[in-house]
């Protein structure tokens, strides 16, 4: 009975093995898809602030920035942050994974 646990176990395994192999491509058309959304985010923030505007305005919201300098700083930092973290998930697939 115990060598059938193994036995299942082993096949579960190598489950798990085929769907990660699926999920690894995906991760990195993620990845690469946030490093161009990040870096759209930190070049044009105005442009994504008034895209969000467009946005919000078609689905029935009015939304101001109380300090525009503010929100463009906040914007880019947050542009940046989203560039390091999809680096970072690329680089760990790349060392860990492949």
């Amino acid at each position: 009975m115990k060598r059938l646990g193994i036995i299942a176990f082993k096949r579960y395994n190598e489950a798990m093995e085929k769907i990660a192999a699926l999920f690894i491509p995906v991760l990195i058309l993620i990845s690469a898809l946030s490093v161009i959304i990040g870096l759209s985010l930190f070049l044009n923030p105005a442009l994504v602030i008034e895209l969000q505007r467009k946005f919000y305005l078609k689905i029935n919201w009015r939304i101001e920035p109380v300090s525009m300098q503010k929100e463009i700083r906040n914007t880019k930092i947050m542009g940046l942050f989203l560039i390091v973290m999809s680096l970072v998930t690329i680089a760990y697939i790349f060392i860990k994974v492949i």
